[in-house]
């Protein structure tokens, strides 16, 4: 189907037309057994040795992030965070790696803690100065430089172009961690990036009902083969059941993540000037750091994720988020929900989000009644 030039939305709504072969299913079927028959030659020409990393309901799923993100191939993972430590575990002991000082808080915790400890040399930077990049980066010892745009929590932008080309001219691989973006709104490989990355939990899935990750690379390399190895031997893969919810979520991808994202803009620009809030954090707003990049690198909008600073410091941030009725006082991101968080609370010692900081996960719901239930919020006593 999409030798046809259909746009992304029609494939993302049809899963790019596969029709189950054996039954005429558009729905395809759930795949259960984890080992696949041997030919009498004792060989496997259907190519499936064992459900791990060979299941067949990863198939559809993966082809259509590839084709969303213009990439090579794409790897399913139970969860993002297994996606994304897998790109630093295909790495050997001793290379360096670039990573954002914002960025999501768990991955950075896997980086500072375990992945030093087997050897890996990382080096937190802002990520959103070239310079700094520039300035960091180690000809023939830096192997991958990681990047989160818009990055968690702050929700600030990376030239990934730029950010690409100083990898690039110092033999290093880009990595981008895309969650917040989606294939909807920015395709990193196009721009440059060797690998993207998404948490499917979130915005790929949208239901809050499964965790999953992903990775798509632009091109066959060494890096991705060793990647394909970590997948099959420490077996951080997706069963089938959470393979089919995924794909069924993704099939209206384009209606949830632009309804975030427009109500997302209406959300930042009414509060910013709010005499309760001391900062909105949104790349929509032409007063954002990074607004004219992610104009730039994010044409289909700016994403449904933006964070708001609340006068009053940090016990009125928690009382607004208290007070809220129809956002949800929750972890994650992506849902047809809308979720508010304190997010100091949840990261804890070191976290970059200041005391006062909100994050909004913005859902599907009317605009106008998402504004409404915050605006009482911050107007209680």
């Amino acid at each position: 189907m999409s030798d046809e030039h259909f746009h992304p939305e029609s494939l993302t709504a049809q899963g790019l037309g596969w029709v189950d072969e054996a039954t005429r299913a558009i729905s395809p079927p759930i795949h259960v057994s984890s080992t696949y028959l041997r030919d009498p030659d004792n060989g496997y020409r259907s190519g499936r040795v064992y459900m791990r990393d060979h299941n067949p309901a990863f198939d559809q799923a993966e082809a259509l992030i590839t084709e969303l993100e213009h990439g090579h191939e794409t790897m399913l993972f139970a969860s993002g965070m297994a996606a994304a430590t897998a790109v630093f575990q295909a790495l050997h002991p001793g290379d360096h790696v670039l990573a954002p000082k914002v960025m999501y808080w768990s991955l950075r915790n896997w980086l500072t803690g375990f992945a030093t400890s087997w050897g890996l040399d990382v080096e937190l930077i802002d990520m959103t100065d070239a310079a700094a990049v520039q300035a960091a980066i180690r000809p023939g010892a830096t192997k991958l430089v990681w990047v989160e745009t818009p990055a968690n929590p702050l929700w600030t932008i990376t030239d990934i172009a730029a950010t690409a080309s100083i990898a690039h001219a110092a033999g290093a691989l880009l990595a981008v961690d895309s969650t917040p973006a989606t294939p909807v709104l920015s395709q990193p490989l196009d721009l440059g990036a060797d690998l993207v990355m998404h948490s499917a939990t979130k915005y790929l899935n949208g239901h809050s009902d499964l965790t999953a990750g992903t990775v798509t690379t632009r091109a066959d390399n060494e890096h991705w083969q060793r990647l394909r190895s970590v997948r099959a031997q420490i077996g951080g893969t997706l069963g089938s059941m959470e393979s089919w919810l995924l794909l069924r979520g993704m099939r209206t991808l384009y209606l949830r993540v632009r309804t975030a994202s427009a109500s997302a803009l209406q959300i930042a620009e009414y509060f910013h000037g709010h005499d309760r809030v001391a900062e909105v954090l949104y790349p929509g707003l032409p007063t954002s750091q990074g607004h004219e990049v992610a104009a730039r690198q994010m044409p289909g909008g700016f994403g449904g994720m933006l964070s708001i600073r609340v006068a009053g410091g940090e016990q009125a941030a928690i009382a607004v988020a208290a007070n809220t009725k129809l956002w949800k006082r929750a972890t994650s991101l992506g849902g047809v929900e809308s979720l508010i968080e304190h997010r100091a609370s949840a990261e804890g010692a070191g976290t970059p989000a200041p005391p006062d900081l909100l994050r909004l996960s913005v859902g599907i719901e009317h605009a106008g009644d998402l504004i409404a239930d915050l605006e009482q919020a911050l107007v209680q006593p």
